[in-house]
């Protein structure tokens, strides 16, 4: 008779059940990873599933795994592809090794800065050794809270194979993947995440991706960022090891988890361009994700406190203006601080000294110098002048790249008994002295010229380019696009106050936020209802990835419905002349068309008129032609991809 007794799996948050197999991931949608649950998130918290060890925290802290008492291979999985966000929206509780008592708090999420990077929330626990492991489970779908219990399982002790056995399987797949990557010789190096190998090969066009295909132990190939991604599984650290140990160069020629090679000079001219390009988009994007949040919040409070001036309930003159009014500028005052220690990050630099060249630069003494048009020096005829760089981006994305370059270069002379002193000496006083003179300046006025471009081409024919972008403005955001031209927003605001184009974006929210209301108020479905609903609710706050992710691209229709109700919204703002004071769009960001020094104008109301347009004109087509229940959810069908850039693990 089989030893088989009872095991119960908790809800590592709060939120609603559901299937792995409507996981928008394939690999945890196939169950490639194994079997599990997944839980759309309500709340930040998460605690541990069961009682066991933290057996391995990924370097980017979106993914746990937990070793139960009973030998179960648990995965906390937290949120889709956010391991592009390096841990920032994450705050562990535990390291690896630690002891772990079921339903205690390991870690928390921050989900509005996942939403607002443009991933999606879902928490997913996979038993990776689920087919070794158990024999039946059990899940409790729907609504719950964390702690509850999620899964009863029917387990059967012990593994399907010896550990020797195994280990003979992974040298074997180890020498087929290594023939199939061209051989060592056409590796320059190789790391790995917690699904897939991932190699940096000097020739891709000398792999196998067939044969590496139909390996066994291979679950896919997949090639993006310069990476030859081979995808394992769970068993990823046991034949990267596998792999390891047959590379010579792991020993003699370098680290293979050292930085990546860059192989420069074996690419044509365009290649360097593209990734030049690529590099500095997410160099960008990655400086800016971890303040988008803040950036919108502060637009709503100065949206807000321009309302309640504009209303006369609170005085400019008064000490709670001025209170407030510091909360609101406190992210753009010291926006050079903030750019450049992400950026630092971003680049792998040095973070605090970045910063302190930002504190230099955000200076309150030489702003004002910058306010009274005082000059660092003149030579003849050429004068530097302060400049004021709140607001600025660009300049200490540089800076940080500077930082990082001369910083590096000072260790290779400096002996290193003087490093800790000399270094930053030096550092901060050329990399300031750079942005002052140089850098800043030429790159200041360069986004002004940027900025006002853009106004001039808007002003040219706004109607249309205001009916163009709109309409094809959330295709952006599937592929993660809109973020490149997230920079010329805030480069609106800081030198010419105001954004055209923000105002133009942001009713197409609202066109996504009116089709799914139209799905949750026509549909008979009461899951999709729910769904609808809160997707609805979501993107009238800003957020538009669970209306296109949970209803509109599902359908198709819908999400054509919301383009047409946008690109109506874009040419009305075009052709009103619409703008906006701050970030937040949406609803929920109507202040932001309130003009801080003159208060409510025509210009709030024809943002009101733009968006309720908008949203009757998505909301309309979706609920008479594009969705009925009887329309088959494209729930099998993977959304759009990149081809640039496949799911990251």
């Amino acid at each position: 008779m089989k030893d088989i007794y009872n095991l119960s799996v908790y809800s590592p948050a709060s939120g609603r059940i559901i299937k792995l197999s409507d996981v928008d991931d394939p690999v945890f949608s196939k169950k490639m990873m194994g079997d599990g649950f997944a839980i759309e998130p309500m709340d930040e918290k998460i605690v541990s599933p069961a009682a066991g060890k933290i057996a391995f925290i990924a370097p980017t802290k979106h993914a746990i795994g937990i070793e139960t008492n009973e030998g179960l291979a648990i995965v906390l999985h937290l949120g889709i592809d956010t391991v592009d966000l390096n841990g920032t929206p994450f705050e562990l509780f535990v390291k690896e090794g630690d002891s772990v008592a079921e339903n205690s708090k390991i870690c928390s999420m921050d989900l509005k800065a996942i939403e607002s990077a443009g991933k999606k929330t879902t928490v997913i626990t996979a038993i990776t050794n689920f087919s070794e492991k158990i024999k039946e489970m059990t899940v409790e779908y729907g609504n719950t809270s964390a702690g509850n219990l999620a899964a009863s399982i029917e387990l059967l002790p012990g593994n399907k194979k010896s550990k020797q056995h195994q280990t003979e399987n992974y040298q074997s797949l180890a020498e087929n993947i290594i023939r199939y990557v061209g051989g060592e010789e056409n590796i320059d190096s190789l790391i790995h995440c917690i699904t897939r190998l991932r190699f940096y090969l000097k020739d891709e066009s000398k792999t196998n991706g067939d044969a590496m295909q139909d390996l066994k132990g291979v679950l896919g190939v997949a090639t993006a960022g310069g990476q030859y991604q081979v995808i394992i599984g769970p068993a990823v650290n046991d034949v990267y090891e596998a792999v390891m140990s047959q590379l010579s160069f792991s020993e003699n020629k370098q680290d293979a988890a050292s930085p990546i090679p860059d192989n420069s000079e074996d690419k044509t001219v365009l290649e360097k361009i593209k990734n030049g390009s690529n590099q500095l988009l997410g160099t960008i994007t990655g400086s800016m994700t971890p303040i988008i949040s803040i950036l919108a919040a502060s637009g709503v409070m100065k949206g807000l406190l321009a309302l309640l001036t504009g209303l006369n309930v609170v005085s400019e003159a008064g000490n709670f203006y001025l209170l407030v009014s510091a909360m609101a500028d406190a992210v753009f005052y010291f926006l050079p601080i903030l750019i450049g220690f992400n950026a630092a990050i971003r680049l792998g630099g040095n973070a605090i000294l970045t910063a302190v060249v930002g504190g230099a630069i955000a200076y309150p003494t030489l702003l004002e110098a910058a306010d009274k048009g005082l000059n660092v020096l003149s030579i003849g005829p050429v004068d530097f002048p302060f400049v004021s760089y709140s607001y600025s981006i660009f300049p200490m994305i540089l800076a940080a790249w500077l930082v990082k370059k001369i910083e590096a270069w000072l260790k290779t002379w400096v002996p290193a008994f003087l490093q800790a002193i000399i270094n930053p000496i030096i550092v901060i006083g050329l990399v300031t002295s750079i942005t002052f003179l140089i850098t800043g300046p030429v790159i200041t006025w360069l986004s002004f010229a940027l900025a006002s471009g853009l106004e001039t081409f808007l002003n040219w024919n706004a109607p249309i380019f205001g009916a163009i972008i709109d309409g094809f403005y959330q295709i952006l955001v599937i592929f993660g696009l809109h973020w490149g031209i997230m920079p010329i927003y805030i480069n609106d605001f800081a030198t010419l106050g105001y954004s055209h184009l923000s105002a133009m974006v942001s009713v197409t929210i609202v066109g996504q936020g009116g089709a799914a209301l139209a799905v949750a108020m026509k549909t008979k479905k009461a899951e999709l209802k729910e769904i609808g609903y809160a997707a609805a609710i979501s993107a009238f706050c800003g957020i538009t990835e669970p209306a296109i992710y949970g209803i509109t691209l599902r359908y198709r229709r819908p999400f054509i419905c919301a383009s047409i109700g946008s690109a109506v919204g874009g040419f009305l703002v075009g052709l009103l002349d619409v703008n906006m004071w701050s970030i937040i769009g949406s609803i929920i960001g109507l202040p932001s068309y309130i003009d801080p020094k003159l208060g409510i104008t025509s210009n709030f109301w024809f943002a009101v008129l733009a968006t309720a347009i908008t949203l009757i004109v998505s909301f309309t087509l979706t609920y008479f032609w594009g969705y009925n229940d009887s329309m088959q959810m494209r729930e099998k069908r993977e959304k759009p991809k990149n081809p640039a850039k496949m799911q990251q693990f």
